[in-house]
């Protein structure tokens, strides 16, 4: 039971008989590195989810590199600090995508609509500086669907004689479940991607919200019923993790021992009956190589899948050619054209056609000496003329001719390669 703020009032549902020796594997998970796996897992596949979001919802690649490589931290993560710092860091990015994100309403309602209201804005409400007392309708109805999701992690964990209160992640409180937190993290961009599909596929209404004179913005019964119709899907979707975390557990306490009972997926029974099962709860502990962008299954000496090589090759080229042009356009590479510039202008002009010597024509040079420049190393023909690497390539490929003044060091150096050079 909620009220219309998102409070949870009262919960019940099915107990299963308390385990002690599950309790204290639970207990003592905080400081062991069975919860750090828990931990890494449940942020892990969070931050996949808000990945999958940014760019299903708002084409955000700059969102989705910014949680991956985040995700990618999570296996150096030390502690539960440094995890929620991760997670912290990927969440920057994510909400940063839904900032400018509008929200319709109907025409009839747009005179009585706040700017403020008019799109999603910032997820830290002005009231509180954390998402508690929204100040506009999306994030009021995130909190409540959020507050849902958390009471159907709430019941799955005590279904499966776990304590509500004791988490991995989330510190100890005195009035807040921390393992239902904890167990909500994975589902949070489900809840984000249904928020977004009621947005964008059609416009909230006035009627549904009343605005406090504090400015907190709260909902309307007629609404609040219609979302807690929802409790079905996040009570599917948090019993996979609450499994996986019970199993997790046992595997603590004796290898011999089955695991705990599937009460909240039924795959056991499903067994049993010959029923094909569906994707099981996930396993918390190190994982396989995973394409750093879609998760998927990948060989250990690679980062990403063929499906996802063609993003981040145009990325990458992207990224450096940005990079190329802010370097040949910078104070010091123009000091350089410069310089180069002065001194070839200046070999120009010291250079006298006349002491240049007669057998060295052009026909000389495309016939005789070209040819011999592809045995060449590049190195040397930067030396030998001074000119850069890209000229020298040039040169030697016969893309490029070069000055009468280097038609001589270039037949010396074609001779020192044990050539005879053309003498007329």
């Amino acid at each position: 039971m909620l009220d219309r703020l998102g409070k949870v009032l009262a919960t019940t549902g099915p107990i299963s008989p308390s385990d002690a020796r599950l309790r204290r594997a639970q207990a003592l998970a905080g400081q062991s590195e069975i919860g750090m796996e828990i931990a890494r897992e449940l942020i892990g596949q969070k931050l996949v989810g808000q990945q999958r979001v940014a760019l299903k919802y708002f084409q955000s690649s700059t969102a989705a590199f910014a949680i991956v490589a985040a995700r990618n931290r999570l296996t150096a993560a030390m502690s539960s600090e440094d995890i929620l710092r991760c997670e912290a860091d990927g969440a920057q990015a994510y909400w940063k995508a839904w900032h400018e994100l509008p929200i319709m309403y109907p025409r009839v309602d747009l005179p009585r609509i706040p700017d403020h209201w008019k799109k999603f804005g910032s997820r830290m409400s002005a009231l509180t500086q954390s998402p508690r007392l929204a100040v506009n309708p999306p994030n009021a109805m995130l909190n409540y669907l959020l507050a849902l999701a958390q009471s159907e992690a709430r019941l799955a964990l005590a279904a499966l004689g776990l304590d509500p209160g004791i988490g991995v992640l989330h510190k100890d409180t005195r009035t807040r479940d921390s393992l239902a937190c904890d167990l909500m993290e994975p589902i949070r961009p489900q809840v984000d991607a249904f928020l977004l599909d009621w947005l964008t596929k059609g416009p909230l209404r006035r009627q549904w919200f009343l605005e406090e004179r504090n400015g907190n913005c709260r909902l309307m019964s007629s609404l609040a019923s219609r979302l807690s119709e929802t409790c079905e899907i996040w009570r599917r979707a948090v019993a996979p993790f609450a499994e996986g975390i019970a199993r997790a557990l046992y595997s603590r306490r004796s290898a011999t021992e089955r695991g705990p009972a599937t009460r909240l997926t039924q795959d056991r029974k499903r067994e049993a009956k010959g029923i094909v099962v569906g994707p099981r709860a996930p396993a918390f502990g190190p994982r396989e190589s995973a394409c750093q962008l879609c998760w998927a299954a990948i060989k250990p000496a690679q980062k990403y899948c063929k499906d996802c090589v063609p993003q981040v090759v145009r990325k990458n080229i992207l990224k450096a050619g940005s990079l190329g042009r802010q370097n040949t356009h910078s104070p010091q590479a123009q000091a350089r054209r410069s310089e180069t510039q002065r001194r070839q202008n200046t070999a120009l002009k010291a250079w006298d056609p006349k002491d240049h010597p007669g057998w060295l024509d052009r026909t000389c040079y495309e016939q005789r000496i070209r040819p011999l420049l592809s045995l060449i190393p590049v190195p040397q023909i930067m030396s030998a003329i001074r000119v850069s690497e890209p000229c020298a390539l040039s040169i030697r490929a016969g893309k490029r001719t070069p000055h009468p003044r280097h038609w001589l060091a270039l037949a010396e150096l074609a001779g020192a390669s044990g050539v005879t050079t053309y003498s007329g």
